[in-house]
């Protein structure tokens, strides 16, 4: 029988295969759902036997808690920059000089492209990850081991039978495009300043203090090089490369290995021409000597070794009329200023509006209208001012000042504390309206039937509606309804009766319905728990708030921020005494109602035939159980549907409780309180 120590080791050896076929090979063997039955039995048993825990782990990949600050360590061999080239002279001159030194000595060059990435040094002892520093000074630097191990392509410990006793792995921390563009998405629709390009998202990553955090942005690294060496020895840089594959690191996808100076140029060519198809910003080449023997007769400078040499592309970057800067409305009332240019071709594309992000970031670089500015691609991505040409200035330019109210609707605006971006604060603003409309008349806020996006927007164009409250009020609007198009007499009915109906929702639909920032479906349902109305909620404190499970200091800071706002608490008003219910009908079922299910964690798995798997969430709430995602040691029960997986197979090896679909509906108490009867007869019509 295996023991929880070899189970464990079992674990973490498959996890770490399937980590590195996923991450560094790109070619998984297993589903995500399979993947995750891994890590669940793995952190369960860890969180069983504390004693068997192990920074190597695979379960270390999901952060720790934050730190105070980072320790300065040093490097046990410095870390020292490459000297630059910005032309084939310099190049060339390279070659002489090292021709020169090695008197003859036969040599070949590689070439590899450069990312333009963030230098870190890690250093694994008897093939397990003991640190991770920044570049630092060269000398010393940043020990940033906590969120390097949330790295999915960086081994936690060696691929190795047989590991050295000490290799130090050199390499650059990155962001691909994709992922820097959607970690800027979401920073600007949270009124949070933007990153200006890969690099410096990757950077300040890395310095955060909470690795829990770190693990949600999309970082990747590739590895290049190695520092202090015990145990191990390369003869080239060709072979060192190849090792480093060997140990599971992503190492540059190609490389070129050159005879000659000539061959180097051509290798130059092809790499800057194929730029445009790496899924990271590429700002130049390197080219080193591969034989690693004759780095010691090369030596160094005191700055950079003479081994090798960076060759950077200088960015495509040109001059154009900045016609006039207009303010965009985001979702979230964000506003930022756009600069509108005279079309011009930059990096292949035409190019005639660039983000100015925040006033800021225009006020520093003192960006005006009619201004000609020098604008690039910044990581060859997102337009960008890089600067103005102030010597074309006209003499009537203004700067733009931060706006006093939106543009959209005229109504307030703010710079929230701790946010560089100005925000409308008018929930009715016409340019939030409807995504609000559609968040909050949706399944899993209101769940009001027969409103879609297209009849929101024919609502809005109507004006019949510009704010979630007055959904309320179209009861008295019946004959404009009818004059829409498409709007025939039953379906204006069956829309007013979805709208009435909704005037019950249970306290949690309302709370999620609200669009409190940072607040969604599961942090709504736990504050129902705690909060017995609207009203309790709004008069909370942050202290209260931070005292419950799953709520931390930004959750509980937009919630305060939410209801502090006048209009806010207007929007709480209309509700009210349009007779939306704002209270919570009825205890917990935990507290109110004891059921089979009280009190337990429970799991759904497989394809439901009597209900879908929200109305299956929602029922077992109203019978006191929590719902997870994953099967765990804490899992009480799973409900297995058709076609059920390894969550099945999990459940019985753990020997949980398993029940079928119409066990659920046979929990279902006859002896219910009046007011649990009522909550889950609309589930018990779904069944009948």
């Amino acid at each position: 029988m295996s023991t929880p120590a070899k189970r464990i080791e079992e674990l973490r050896d498959q996890l770490r295969e399937h980590n590195h076929r996923y991450y560094t090979l790109a070619q998984p063997t297993i589903s995500d759902r399979e993947y995750d039955a891994l890590m669940d039995e793995l952190e369960d048993l860890e969180a069983a036997h504390p004693e068997l825990r192990s920074p190597d782990s695979p379960s270390a990949r999901v952060g720790g808690e934050p730190i105070e600050g980072f320790d300065t360590v040093p490097h046990a061999v410095p870390m020292i920059s490459l000297a630059n080239s910005y032309n084939l002279d310099d190049v060339r001159a390279y070659d002489q000089r090292t021709r020169k030194r090695l008197a003859g000595q036969n040599h070949h060059y590689i070439v590899e492209p450069k990312i333009d990435g963030v230098a870190v040094s890690l250093r694994y002892e008897n093939g397990a990850l003991v640190r991770a520093l920044s570049r630092g000074d060269g000398r010393s630097g940043d020990d940033i081991t906590a969120n390097v191990r949330t790295i999915g392509t960086v081994p936690l410990r060696l691929r190795a039978k047989n590991p050295p006793e000490a290799l130090e792995v050199r390499g650059e921390v990155f962001m691909t495009r994709e992922g820097f563009m959607r970690l800027n998405d979401s920073r600007q629709a949270a009124g949070q300043q933007v990153f200006a390009n890969p690099r410096n998202a990757a950077a300040g990553s890395l310095k955060l203090l909470d690795s829990r955090v770190v693990a949600t942005r999309p970082l990747d690294a590739v590895w290049y090089g190695v520092g202090e060496l015990r145990g191990i020895a390369f003869d080239t840089h060709e072979a060192m490369l190849e090792a480093l594959r060997t140990f599971g690191f992503r190492t540059p996808e190609k490389i070129w290995i050159c005879d000659n100076i000539e061959e180097v140029e051509t290798a130059l060519r092809e790499i800057h021409e194929g730029k445009d198809a790496y899924p990271f910003e590429m700002d130049g080449a390197v080219i080193k000597v591969n034989e690693r023997g004759l780095y010691e007769e090369l030596g160094s400078t005191a700055k950079s070794p003479r081994w090798a040499l960076a060759y950077k592309y200088e960015p495509e970057q040109v001059e154009t009329l900045l016609k006039a800067i207009t303010i965009q409305v985001g979702r979230t009332g964000v506003l930022t200023p756009v600069a509108e240019l005279e079309p011009v071709l930059v990096s292949g594309s035409t190019v005639s509006r660039a983000t100015l992000h925040n006033w800021d970031e225009m006020q520093r670089k003192d960006i005006r209208a009619g201004d000609t500015v020098v604008i690039e691609k910044a990581g060859e991505i997102i337009p960008a001012v890089v600067r103005v040409v102030l010597e074309k200035r006209p003499p009537d330019a203004k700067a733009l000042p931060p706006p006093t109210e939106c543009p959209a609707c005229g109504g307030p605006v703010s710079q929230r504390e701790g946010e560089v971006a100005w925000r409308c604060e008018n929930p009715a603003c016409p340019a939030k309206s409807l995504s609000w409309l559609k968040h909050f008349v949706s399944r899993r806020a209101m769940d009001i039937d027969h409103i879609g996006e297209e009849l929101i927007k024919a609502l809005l164009k109507e004006q019949l509606i510009s704010h979630p409250a007055d959904l309320y009020t179209l009861h008295e609007k019946k004959d404009q309804l009818l004059d829409m198009e498409r709007m025939a007499e039953k379906s204006v009915d069956n829309l007013l009766q979805a709208i009435e109906d909704s005037k019950n929702a249970e306290l949690w639909r309302i709370i999620h319905a609200l669009g409190i920032p940072n607040v969604g479906e599961r942090t709504a349902q736990t504050l129902e728990a705690h909060f017995a109305s609207i009203r309790e909620l709004a008069e909370t404190d942050e202290e209260t708030l931070t005292a419950i499970e799953d709520i931390g200091p930004i959750v509980a800071k937009s919630i305060l921020d939410f209801f502090a706002l006048g209009e806010n608490q207007f929007f709480i008003e209309r509700l009210q005494n349009a007779g939306v219910n704002l209270e919570r009908k009825s205890a917990p079922a935990s507290e109110e109602l004891e059921t089979d299910l009280t009190g337990k964690t429970v799991v759904l798995t497989g394809s439901l035939t009597q209900m879908t798997r929200d109305e299956a969430k929602d029922l077992l709430r109203k019978l006191g159980a929590k719902v997870t995602g994953s099967v765990s040691g804490k899992t009480d029960l799973l409900i297995a549907g058709e076609e059920a997986g390894s969550k099945l197979d999990k459940a019985r090896k753990l020997g949980g409780e398993i029940w079928t679909e119409a066990d659920l509906v046979n929990a279902i108490p006859a002896n219910a309180p009046p007011a649990i009867q009522s909550a889950v007869q609309s589930e018990l019509d779904l069944l009948s």
